[in-house]
Parts: structure tokens; C-alpha cells; sequence
């Protein structure tokens, strides 16, 4: 077999395979013996019927599938082999490619076209500018994320009478002239809240009750016809809930009120781990300094997204194998049209050119990722999941396994291999250039994002 490529020019180019009877003969005669055993034709034992009647039932069919398969394997491995920095999938050629008979011909020609990606030469310096936000961590967003904590490690105690944010325990009974009506749903252990009350009066029939009174109170009216509420609470389906309008009564036999947590070296040990900070100061500290952790991973991506113009500048024009990538994209994807590709091309080609800069940058400058690398980021996602519920005081070897989970699935391995580069190529970048360093709030941040 012989396989060539003819440049047309510096991205694209013309892959030739030539196949010769010889190629394939023998893969060819191997499959149909194997047709032979497993043929089940009437008149013939099992692997008996003559190999002249498998060639004509089954000849064709083979050689295309033998050759074809021989066109593929031989065409990748050209390709992996001479180091093609190919965009897209080769694709058959239409100017070059002749007419293939396989009825008639013994040696077989494939053309296909190729497109290659451009040759980028970026060199960075200290005179290459861009920003880079540093949020502002004040002592409002301190002191909201110590009540938060405060709340999330608050305990609930008893209460005399019922506040607006008190949960009440109780039981419900649907009335009918004024009495509880035969038949009519009743709840054992029903709970509410006065705060999720949205109708002013019949929320005021809860404040300031005691335990054991009965309040009655209307459902419909309380929840303003909110069906999913209603269901859930009268625990009826939710096509029920239209049938339900009349009062209920509820017999008060609980009134719990949540208490915030002291702010004291107990609250700082379940947050943060045992013995961590011993003050207030030194608590606080730490929750600013865990804050602007979670602001890194955005400030370097906003700073990604920055400095994109600057590196699009840097690599100046790039020429593509535009008529190529067209078909190929045509050809990838059915609910592609040529119009679609038109109007869709020149953002394609933007994306492109600044994911080649990427990956030229990672490559040239070595950014590997290693290992251990991947483990660490994906502790810090399993981290930021448990931050999420007020867990920051994990423990490393639950992090651990935790990750470890994670990177089992293959999307979110790729995605923390994909990020893990990142991380690396913002690193290397904010050395190479002048970084702009600006201060701004979380809210000024966020809508840079928008």
C-alpha cells in the first residue's frame, strides 16, 4: 500500500491512499472462510457449503468492508504517524477522487482532502497589558458569611408564641360551618411558617399564638391559590387542590424558633476545624481569606477572556482551509444547512484561532498536567461543593475519596483536565505580562459577566 500527501498550500492538502490487490487479499479470503463456518444455507452442512457460492453470495460485500476498513486504519495511521496538525476529520475528495467499481477494479485509489491548522508564532512581554480583577472581600460580605455560618450551625429550641420565622407543629382539619367536617382531610403533623405566608391577614392570625390554641385560617387565601403549596401542605394532590377553598383549623402543638449559633471558639472549630483560629479576628480573617479563594478560579477566567484579544492581536492573520472546514462542518453535522456555516463561520473561525493560540502556548511552554495536578483541582471542586452547604472544615481524606469519585465519570474528568490546563495557562500568562491590577466589588464583578 502507499500512502502520499500532496500540499496545496500551507493548510491543506490532498492524503492519497493506493490499495493493490495484494493489500487485501488475504483479509479478504480469512473473512469469507469465516461466512463459510457460520453459513447456514438448506442443502449444505454447517461450514460444508462451497467457497465458490460464498464469494458470489457474500464476495462484494467483504471486499468493500475489508478495503474500506484498510482505507481508514492506513489513513489515521498516516496521519498519526507524520504528525498532522489536522482541523476537523480528512474528508473525500471531489476534483481528484475517481469513479471506484467494485466489480471490476483490483487496486483502489481514495482521495481525501485535509485541512491543517496555521503555523502561530506569539511572543510575550511585560509591554502586553491586561486586567486583572482582584474583588474587594469588605467587611459587610465577612460579616453576611458569619451569619451565615452562625445560622447554618444555629440549634432550634421552644418557643411561647409564634413569630413570623417560627416553625409550628400541629394538626390540620378541614371545617364546614364552622366545625370539622365529616370525611374532610385532616393532618396529623402538619408544619408551617408564618413567613412563607403571603396573605397579610391570614399571616397575622399565627403571630402571637400560644401553644395548644387553634387558629382558623384559609389555605386558599393564606397561599394565594399557589397549588404546589397548598398540595404539599394539606397533603392532597395537586389537582385536588382547586376543590379545596373553605377553612381549615390548626391546633398549635409545637412552636420551634431557630437560634444563631454564639459566635465562640465552638462555632469557629465546626466551621473551620478544631483549633484553626482561636478569636474572632482570626476567624474573620480566615473567612476573607477563604472568600478571595473563591473569587480566583473567576478573576482568572474573566482574565482569560481579556487577554484573548491581546493574544489575537499577537498572532495576527491566520489563513484557514476555509472551503474544507465548510464541507467537513456541512458533513459532521445533519442539522447543519450552507447557510447556517455562513452565518455561523467567521465566530467559528474567532473561536478557533484563539483555542489554537491555547494550545500552541500550552504546548511550546511545556504546561504540563500532571497527576497529582488533576487530584488537587478536582479536592478543590469537591471543596467548593461542600462550601456550599457551610462545610469547610472536611476532612482530607474524605475530600479525597470524594474526588476520586468524581473523576470516575469521564465528562467530569475531562472537564477537570480542560480546567487544570487553564489554571496552568493563566498562571504563565499573568508572568509574562503587565497585569492591570484592579479592585472592584463583588456586585461591579458580576456585571462584567452579564
Amino acid at each position: 500500500m502507499n500512502v502520499s500527501l500532496k500540499n496545496n498550500d500551507a493548510v491543506s492538502g490532498i492524503i492519497t491512499l493506493e490499495i493493490a490487490k495484494a493489500d487485501y487479499t488475504e483479509l479478504v479470503e480469512k473473512n469469507l472462510r469465516n461466512y463459510r463456518q457460520k453459513a447456514n444455507i438448506p442443502g449444505f452442512r454447517k461450514g460444508m457449503v462451497p467457497m465458490g457460492m460464498i464469494k458470489k453470495m457474500y464476495g462484494k460485500y467483504v471486499l468493500i468492508e475489508e478495503v474500506n476498513k484498510l482505507a481508514s486504519e492506513n489513513l489515521y495511521k498516516y496521519i498519526r504517524e507524520n504528525k498532522l496538525n489536522l482541523l476537523g476529520e480528512p474528508i473525500p475528495n471531489e476534483t481528484e477522487q475517481k469513479t471506484i467499481d467494485f466489480d471490476t477494479q483490483e487496486d483502489f485509489e481514495f482521495c481525501f482532502d485535509i485541512a491543517l491548522a496555521p503555523e502561530i508564532n506569539i511572543t510575550l512581554n511585560k509591554r502586553d497589558k491586561a486586567p486583572y480583577y482582584q474583588v474587594i472581600i469588605d467587611e459587610d460580605m465577612i460579616n453576611k458569611q458569619v451569619d451565615s455560618y452562625r445560622s447554618n450551625f444555629g440549634s432550634y429550641e421552644k418557643a411561647d408564641n409564634v413569630e413570623e420565622r417560627d416553625m409550628v407543629k400541629g394538626t390540620v382539619a378541614e371545617l364546614e360551618n364552622g366545625s370539622p367536617k365529616e370525611g374532610g382531610i385532616v393532618v396529623e403533623e402538619a408544619v408551617l411558617m408564618p413567613m412563607y405566608i403571603k396573605e397579610e391577614s391570614e399571616k397575622g392570625k399565627f403571630i402571637g399564638a400560644t401553644a395548644n390554641s387553634v387558629i382558623v385560617f384559609n389555605p386558599h387565601k393564606a397561599y394565594e391559590g399557589a397549588e404546589t403549596e397548598i398540595a404539599s401542605f394539606l397533603k392532597i394532590d395537586k389537582e385536588k387542590v382547586a376543590e379545596v377553598t373553605g377553612d381549615f383549623s390548626f391546633e398549635i402543638k409545637e412552636i420551634t424558633r431557630h437560634k444563631d449559633s454564639e459566635l465562640n471558639q465552638e462555632l469557629f472549630d465546626r466551621v473551620l476545624g478544631e483549633g484553626v483560629v482561636a478569636s474572632e479576628e482570626e476567624f474573620k480573617a480566615k473567612i476573607k481569606e477563604i472568600l478571595a479563594g473563591q473569587f480566583t478560579p473567576q478573576s482568572d477566567y474573566k482574565f482569560l477572556q481579556d487577554i484573548r484579544q491581546v493574544l489575537l492581536k499577537k498572532a495576527g492573520e491566520l489563513t484557514f482551509a476555509d472551503d474544507i472546514l465548510k464541507r467537513w462542518l456541512l458533513m459532521a453535522n445533519e442539522n447543519n444547512t450552507k447557510e447556517k456555516i455562513e452565518d455561523d463561520y467567521p465566530q467559528i473561525i474567532e473561536d478557533l484561532k484563539y483555542q489554537l493560540i491555547k494550545e500552541h502556548l500550552v504546548k511550546t511552554n511545556e504546561l504540563k498536567v500532571e497527576e497529582a495536578d488533576i487530584e488537587e483541582l478536582a479536592k478543590r471542586v469537591a471543596q467548593s461543593q461542600f462550601a456550599q452547604y457551610g462545610m469547610l472544615s472536611v476532612p482530607d481524606d474524605i475530600l479525597t475519596n470524594y474526588a476520586k469519585d468524581l473523576l470516575k465519570n469521564k465528562d467530569t474528568l475531562q472537564n477537570v483536565i480542560d480546567r487544570a490546563i487553564e489554571d496552568k495557562l493563566a498562571t504563565w500568562l499573568k508572568q509574562q505580562i503587565k497585569l492591570e491590577e484592579k479592585e472592584i466589588t463583588v456586585d461591579d464583578f458580576n456585571k462584567l459577566f452579564e
